[in-house]
């Protein structure tokens, strides 16, 4: 099976599992361990720890208003392939789906984790979510997002996906 049908089926290129494993090889049980400090910045773990925080990721709600070219697939596509270089993510599948008469709704599946979309052409409205752990950039899109769409405006709010949840867990 060539890789590609591996990202399809949603394993691990890697290992070729789907569930985690622990050292006896018993499916489903993960050992943890966090011997280390969470701030360790050494921790290949890539969870984000920032300004004393560790947390997930960083999602983005990016609401893109006054908007051109938001019924157009090709360029929602490209759209997205421009935010995964510029926030130097790593591109896994590209799935977007054309509604009629208008609108778009789509979604980048990253290593890092997704970028979404659903628009209303219509009224120059674009929803997007960017959601980034490890060393991906995410704030980076906005301006993306602003070019690829000649966006009047661009609406921002940040989540920081897992802190007080993810430092009480390692």
């Amino acid at each position: 099976m060539s890789q590609a049908h591996l990202f399809q089926l949603g394993m691990d290129l890697e290992t070729g599992t789907t569930h985690a494993e622990d050292t006896t090889g018993n499916r489903g049980h993960l050992t943890v361990v966090a011997d280390r400090d969470i701030f360790d910045e050494s921790r290949d773990d890539h969870f984000i720890r920032r300004d004393g925080k560790v947390f997930a990721g960083t999602h983005l709600i990016i609401e893109v208003v006054d908007g051109t070219g938001l019924d157009d697939q090709h360029r929602i596509e490209q759209a997205f392939r421009d935010c995964v270089d510029q926030c130097g993510a790593t591109l896994l599948h590209i799935h977007t789906h054309k509604f009629s008469p208008q609108g778009v709704s789509g979604v980048a599946v990253l290593a890092e984790s997704h970028i979404s979309v659903h628009t209303w052409p219509e009224i120059g409205y674009g929803a997007f979510d960017v959601f980034m752990c490890g060393d991906a950039q995410p704030w980076k899109a906005v301006d993306v997002l602003r070019a690829a769409f000649d966006a009047g405006d661009i609406r921002v709010k940040e989540l920081l996906r897992g802190e007080e949840v993810v430092a009480d867990r390692l």
